[in-house]
């Protein structure tokens, strides 16, 4: 009879220690690594050639929000380039703007960015300039 307990509390403590070696299913794993916005598709506004020959230009700085699926969700004008024209072609075309979202624990994620938009008039002027400058002189 002795050896049948002591062959029982042998196998009680075998098996107690056989789960001991393996991890709790309830441990806590991991955490996934964060991941930063990136640009994907980010084609430039548009500048008018009117605008841009007669030499009017500027620096537009947008707040854009960029939402868990990628795309810009609110387009506000931080700093204005002085040029209202200039401000609304920034918006319009930041609003078109694709972006890989940013992560946290693994899901996307919005996050609020700034985006400075430079219109600068070409120097030299090219040639199409000089025939929009010789309408505007005749009046059409």
């Amino acid at each position: 009879m002795n050896q049948y307990r002591a062959l029982l509390a042998g196998l009680c403590v075998t098996g107690a220690l056989v789960g001991c070696g393996k991890p709790s299913q309830e441990a806590a794993t991991p955490g996934v690594a964060p991941t930063e916005l990136a640009a994907l598709k980010t084609p430039p506004p548009e500048y008018s050639p009117q605008l841009a020959c007669a030499g009017i230009g500027g620096k537009t700085v947008l707040r854009v929000v960029v939402g868990p699926q990628g795309s810009p969700t609110d387009v506000t004008v931080a700093q204005s380039s002085g040029q209202p024209v200039l401000d609304e072609a920034a918006q319009t075309r930041v609003r078109e703007w694709k972006f890989k979202a940013a992560t946290r624990n693994g899901q996307p994620v919005p996050q609020t960015i700034q985006v400075p938009v430079d219109f600068k008039p070409p120097v030299p002027k090219p040639d199409e300039c000089f025939a929009i400058e010789e309408r505007a002189r005749r009046g059409g």
